[in-house]
């Protein structure tokens, strides 16, 4: 990768962490879909980066979200493990089309192939953070609604920034 698109990929991680930070953390509708689209400043980093930068910068990108959030490591763990399972899925769906060189975004895979590569990792994203916030038994129903329409939001504003970005 050469320094013009390290320099690219940094800046889209620190938007997408701007907006988290400061316009998706009060984007709650109905108190149950929660937007946390600064998972996609990991999602869209090029196919081939190598596992450990994927991971720190996983770690990274979860613990901003946590200082800025007091949710105690909570972001932080869900997007190391999205970053760890991405280079699996990526390898997978790259098995299956008989491709060459992976590529991650809208544009170059289409949008059917595209959601089918974001929305696992949203969904194992939204179920381990929501499932660590449950504290009772009880709210397992509330949580599996909460984790859908999370995943669901999560993925429309995602799908919206990727067509609007110039990649």
């Amino acid at each position: 990768m050469s320094l013009r698109e390290t320099i690219q990929y940094t800046l889209m991680i620190l938007l997408y962490l701007f907006l988290q930070i400061f316009i998706m953390r009060n984007l709650v509708l109905f108190n149950y879909a929660f937007c946390f689209v600064y998972i996609a400043g990991v999602l869209l980093l090029p196919a081939d980066i190598d596992r450990l930068y994927l991971l720190l910068i996983g770690f990274a990108t979860g613990f901003v979200v946590d200082v800025f959030s007091n949710t105690f490591g909570m972001h932080a763990s869900a997007t190391v493990l999205i970053a760890y399972l991405r280079p699996f899925l990526i390898q997978y769906q790259t098995d299956a089309k008989g491709s060459e060189r992976p590529e991650v975004g809208i544009r170059s895979q289409g949008l059917g192939s595209f959601l089918a590569y974001i929305m696992p990792l949203i969904f194992v994203h939204h179920a381990m953070l929501f499932l660590i916030e449950m504290n009772n038994v009880g709210m397992i129903l509330y949580t599996t609604i909460r984790i859908a329409a999370s995943v669901l939001l999560t993925t429309v504003m995602i799908v919206i920034l990727e067509l609007f970005s110039k990649r």
